[in-house]
């Protein structure tokens, strides 16, 4: 059954200031969400020590912005996120971003980041070179380890070479990111031997 996102501790946010940030309860923990005006500004996946840290951690991150309850476009981009993580299809990419506060070369790895589909992956490499930029892996992969919108951009998508899994910067680091693909079926034809340790 799919969960509806809450908020807890919350109130409504100022009238006229269509900005803030909220938690909301997924299948893999409790995500937090910010949003100004009609952009979304960040998303945070859980924390290893729960909806505490990862409210901790949104106030870090956005200490302009109060704690408050989702205005009714920004819940239901939360409600697509609940679903995400628990297995529906959905690439997200009409959700709006604040591309503008973020470099540029990072902006066109998100933008691209944001066509693969789930269930599908990427090498660095493979990003690299579509981008027109294919000396450029480890430049594609520090900017999917500052990625603010995860997983609206699918950084959990993008592999390094050879079947390795790759950094991932969330809560949990690559175990978060293999669960995220397994939920989203991206193994669903392969061995169990891709989840062994790697070196």
């Amino acid at each position: 059954m799919q969960q509806e996102p809450h908020d807890a501790d919350t109130t409504a946010c100022t009238p006229g200031e269509a900005r803030g940030y909220a938690l909301f309860a997924t299948a893999v923990g409790h995500c937090g969400m910010a949003w100004q005006g009609a952009l979304l500004v960040g998303v945070q996946l859980p924390e290893d020590a729960g909806e505490a840290q990862t409210r901790a951690r949104m106030q870090r991150r956005f200490p302009h912005l109060a704690e408050c309850a989702m205005p009714p476009q920004v819940a239901a981009w939360a409600s697509r996120v609940v679903a995400l993580l628990a297995g529906v299809h959905d690439d997200l990419c009409d959700v709006p971003l604040a591309l503008e506060a973020v470099p540029p070369f990072n902006a066109r790895v998100y933008t691209l980041a944001r066509r693969i589909p789930p269930g599908k992956t990427m090498t660095y490499g493979e990003m690299a070179a579509a981008l027109g930029e294919p000396g450029a892996a480890r430049a594609v992969g520090q900017a999917l380890g500052h990625n603010p919108f995860a997983p609206v951009v699918p950084c959990h998508r993008i592999l390094a070479a050879h079947g390795k899994t790759g950094g991932f910067s969330a809560g949990g680091g690559a175990a978060t990111k293999m669960r995220m693909l397994d939920i989203e079926g991206a193994f669903a034809h392969e061995t169990l031997a891709l989840f062994a340790p790697r070196d």
